[in-house]
């Protein structure tokens, strides 16, 4: 549905899109990711048509964003992050006046205003002022306002970007049920909501993609150390490490934490792809130290995030 080809985006020669490629498919839910200043929100610019690629291109549908930029902009709702309302009109006025602007005939307006203020739980405040809601409430105007045209796709940036714990749930269920019926691409810093609301992940640094896939995939990813978490009582510190440096497929140990007199924890990097737990027991048991803790640490979206977008 949505094709990426060596995209790129300069700004008086700095580079914040570095020709990247991807393409999503009808029905998906793509989290892009990246800390600040990585290119997302350029990305998603473009993907919108409010920005010009420097290089290369976007198809929907078959259509370029060089050449068709009109024809996708019908195909799409956009809410950025600083969702673009009219702090002096009622909520119901700005719904009317962005459909009448859509193009919406009366009859349909009406029906699709009315079903969007259902979906997106703003009933009853359809006659205040949009200057009076709290940020949630906007953000759920803004959504109302980007599904309003009833789009193919809806392009989301940061939509849960500084709402409290049960703004940001009630945004994801709205989120969750528009993808039914269309395709959702968003940015977002919050690495658990991509992990509840996301299909798969685009994890952008310094304008490049450094991972692209399913959730699932990545906590399986190539390249990041495996890390065993373990913690002994009536053992020193200089003793420990190099005993369990000893064990065949540990590759470094470290002191973690802040140990009281009695216990010490110990974080190992191990092989990727090994499994020394056994092992590591066996050499603590060999000892007179008592075993309090040993776990194999599990990857998730936050572990792999940090790795592949560190500075270094």
């Amino acid at each position: 549905m949505i094709e990426v080809e060596n995209l790129s985006k300069y700004y008086d020669g700095f580079c914040a899109v570095d020709r990247i490629d991807f393409s999503i498919q009808k029905g998906e839910i793509v989290g892009l990711l990246g800390p600040n200043g990585a290119g997302k929100t350029t990305t998603l610019r473009m993907l919108t048509g409010y920005l010009p690629p420097t290089s290369g291109n976007i198809k929907v549908n078959h259509l370029s964003i060089l050449t068709d930029a009109i024809e996708i902009k019908r195909l799409m709702g956009y809410l950025p992050e600083s969702a673009p309302l009219y702090r002096n009109m009622l909520v119901l006025d700005y719904l009317e006046y962005v459909a009448r602007v859509r193009g919406l005939d009366e009859k349909r307006r009406l029906h699709r205003i009315q079903e969007l203020s259902e979906v997106c739980g703003i009933q009853e405040i359809m006659h205040f002022a949009i200057g009076e809601l709290s940020r949630g409430l906007k953000q759920r105007v803004g959504l109302a306002h980007a599904m309003l045209g009833d789009p193919e796709i809806l392009v989301l940036d940061e939509p849960t970007s500084g709402l409290d714990p049960n703004q940001i749930v009630e945004i994801r269920d709205i989120i969750r049920r528009a993808s039914r019926e269309k395709t959702i691409i968003l940015s977002t810093h919050i690495l658990s909501e991509a992990e509840a609301t996301c299909d798969r992940v685009i994890i952008i640094h310094r304008g490049k993609i450094v991972a692209d896939d399913d959730t699932q995939a990545l906590q399986e990813i190539s390249g990041l150390d495996q890390v065993v978490l373990l913690s002994l009582r009536h053992a020193r510190a200089d003793a420990a490490i190099s005993r369990l440096k000893a064990v065949e497929g540990i590759l470094d140990v470290q002191e973690v934490g802040r140990p009281d007199t009695e216990t010490l924890s110990l974080s190992l990097r191990c092989r990727e792809g090994s499994d020394p737990r056994e092992d590591l027991y066996q050499a603590i048991k060999a000892t007179d130290w008592s075993l309090i803790e040993l776990h194999q640490q599990t990857q998730n979206l936050e572990t792999i995030f940090r790795e592949l977008t560190r500075e270094d």
